[in-house]
């Protein structure tokens, strides 16, 4: 997904691309999401004071096993997005890069690891002739992501005796639970 600078004219780049099932697995390996179908992402590209606004939409379906009741968990993740490009010369002509991201610039990294200082959140540094947004996409990715997938927000779980999905059937296990700790009080007999 590579945006020539030059491709941008005055009413602004409208972009539809497709990100394969591979590069979304890819992006996704690690986690316990698996993607179900090629993402499609809309952008919108503007020159703006010498950089390039993005404003970008896309919609992820993926599957996860449910925290709770273990069965597989659909989800549909709407996410947009909005980032500015600056370009390295004019971050650097106002001194505005700091002195670690000036060194990861020298290193030669590569790939920008996103923009984290609260200021700065949502602009990313680029090189300014080309705009690679499959990083963006990745991250905008990896964002949109819940820390658990549930099949629902009700999901009743698993019993902790039996293993039963409880969101199926009702067991009849005893699940009073007694902290271990405290399991030798309960034998105590008071005489007053």
């Amino acid at each position: 997904m590579l945006v020539k600078i030059d491709q941008i004219r005055d009413p602004g780049l409208k972009l539809n691309e497709q990100l394969s099932l591979e590069l979304l697995g890819a992006a996704l390996e690690g986690s316990s999401f698996r993607a179900t179908e090629p993402l499609s992402v809309s952008a919108n590209l503007r020159k703006l004071s010498g950089g390039v606004l993005v404003e970008g939409k896309f919609t992820t379906r993926v599957v996860s096993e449910c925290k709770r009741c273990l069965t597989e968990s659909k989800l549909e993740l709407p996410v947009s997005f909005t980032i500015n490009f600056v370009p390295e010369s004019l971050v650097r002509g106002a001194g505005l890069m700091d002195e670690d991201e000036q060194a990861e610039k020298d290193r030669g990294t590569g790939e920008s690891g996103g923009s984290f200082a609260l200021d700065k959140a949502d602009e990313e540094v680029f090189d300014g002739k080309v705009i690679d947004l499959e990083p963006v996409v990745r991250e905008q990715l990896l964002l949109s992501l819940p820390m658990n997938a549930l099949c629902r927000e009700d999901c009743r779980g698993l019993c902790i005796k039996c293993g039963q999905n409880l969101n199926e059937k009702q067991c009849g296990c005893d699940t009073t639970f007694v902290d271990p700790r405290l399991a030798a009080l309960k034998d105590i007999k008071l005489q007053g």
